[in-house]
């Protein structure tokens, strides 16, 4: 079965609600920095380190292991994630522990993940019926 397209028909200007969008409008510096997120989180290998680290702050090695992937390779995808703030590190003698770079970070990887596992059970369900 097809789905439905929505086309709108309407040759009127909701004035408010554009003025209202326009008004809110963040520079374009920030939109370039949104996508750049999200592209970066377009990458499996480092969702999975997200996913690593929002379970326990780990240094390389550990997520070499948890990841079954190289140290070189890890610190490849960590140097992408760190560059734009999405990770952090913190030093301790020789070793360097990796972290999720805040709590939102932490809230727009773990809403993503919520709302993918809720999309799947909610598919689940409708192919029981």
């Amino acid at each position: 079965m097809a789905k439905k397209e929505f086309v709108c028909d309407c040759n009127m200007i909701h004035e408010e609600s554009v003025y209202q969008a326009k008004k809110k409008m963040p520079k374009e510096e920030i939109f370039d920095k949104v996508a750049i997120f999200f592209k970066l989180l377009g990458d499996q290998t480092r969702v999975k380190i997200l996913f690593a680290l929002d379970q326990h702050e780990m240094c390389v090695c550990d997520l070499a292991n948890t990841l079954s992937m190289t140290k070189s390779s890890i610190s490849h995808q960590l140097s992408h994630l760190r560059k734009e703030e999405i990770v952090k590190c913190r030093k301790e003698g020789k070793e360097v522990y990796y972290t999720l770079d805040d709590e939102h970070v932490r809230k727009v990887f773990e809403i993503a993940l919520e709302h993918i596992q809720h999309k799947k059970e909610e598919k689940n369900e409708k192919t029981r019926d």
